[in-house]
């Protein structure tokens, strides 16, 4: 994902919801309707989670120093977790309080016409603030890739978050104005109450989602098939290695892909030799994958009789770096 796109994006979306955001306080403070308060409340906390997307993006972007030697990348994913808490706690779960305290004390709105209004507004808002997600997203999404599979394993939290908030605040919309089309129509303010606990649970829905999805991410992945199946073949196309022992690889960030690898090579080979061979590979991986931009490359011997011996999970001694 290119950060001016993911930027694109949660810009667009912050603009929208906070416009909405103030139109539905004032929608609610005149008709009294539970779900225009937990939309406008979903707006604020949207709002916010906009703004620490924001600047998770600009503190990933720190040079590395002695404390952290491997950047500060991982920083996205982190604040890509607190808005998943965020969407949770004030989103969801104040929606759903809302919708259980206007079930046991139900009144009647004032003034409907107002929050109908601005609910019609405020989805074709979202709809625009949707259209640039799905717009900047498409550059980065691969053509046979489903938005479920670009969802659950983009490396770049930014847009999967924009695109899943502004989802939930389109289907947000359509159930609060369920809830007030149908208090007006029935005078049942039940209706009204129904909404807002449809609003809460989506939100907690989406909330769970992110958070399992960027949790994920903040424990460490690996590269994908993809770049992992190319990484190998950048390192076996080539005459200076027998085998790989083995290879490993960690997201140090959306962006940076570390890559660690013992590799066996001839047992004659001279030590400069090596050296220009690690440096040869080196430049094909990059070819090939170009966010592997951290290399770390072992030699060593292939010895067939220790294969069966080797353990599972044999520690990478990480040696000769770039």
């Amino acid at each position: 994902m290119s950060a001016s796109g993911g930027s694109r994006a949660i810009i667009a979306a912050f603009l929208a919801n906070m416009g909405i955001a103030i139109a539905k306080f004032a929608a609610w403070a005149i008709s009294g309707s539970a779900s225009m308060l937990a939309e406008a409340v979903h707006s604020v906390a949207d709002s916010g989670n906009q703004l620490l997307l924001l600047l998770g993006g600009r503190r990933a972007r720190r040079a590395a120093d002695r404390e952290h030697p491997f950047g500060y990348g991982r920083e996205r994913y982190v604040y890509a977790f607190v808005v998943s808490i965020i969407l949770f706690s004030i989103g969801g779960v104040f929606s759903i309080y809302e919708g259980v305290n206007k079930l046991t004390d139900p009144h009647m709105l004032t003034a409907w016409w107002i929050p109908v209004g601005v609910l019609v507004i405020a989805i074709v808002l979202e709809s625009f603030s949707l259209r640039t997600a799905v717009r900047e997203s498409n550059h980065v999404r691969l053509p046979s890739q489903s938005w479920v599979s670009f969802v659950r394993h983009s490396k770049a939290p930014e847009l999967p978050v924009v695109l899943l908030e502004d989802v939930g605040a389109l289907l947000g919309l359509c159930f609060a104005l369920f809830g007030v089309g149908m208090t007006v129509i029935t005078g049942n303010p039940v209706f009204d109450a129904i909404g807002t606990l449809m609003i809460g649970v989506l939100l907690v829905a989406i909330a769970v989602v992110l958070g399992i999805e960027t949790k994920s991410l903040l424990v460490g992945e690996g590269a994908n098939e993809a770049d992992h199946d190319a990484i190998v073949a950048a390192i076996e196309s080539g005459p200076e290695v027998e085998r790989i022992i083995h290879i490993k690889t960690l997201y140090l960030g959306p962006d940076e892909l570390l890559v660690a690898a013992k590799l066996g090579f001839v047992s004659d080979r001279l030590l400069r030799e090596v050296a220009v061979d690690i440096d040869v590979i080196e430049a094909r991986v990059r070819a090939a994958v170009p966010i592997a931009k951290v290399l770390y490359l072992e030699p060593d011997i292939y010895r067939p009789e220790l294969e069966g011996a080797r353990p599972a999970t044999d520690t990478i001694v990480l040696k000769s770096a770039d």
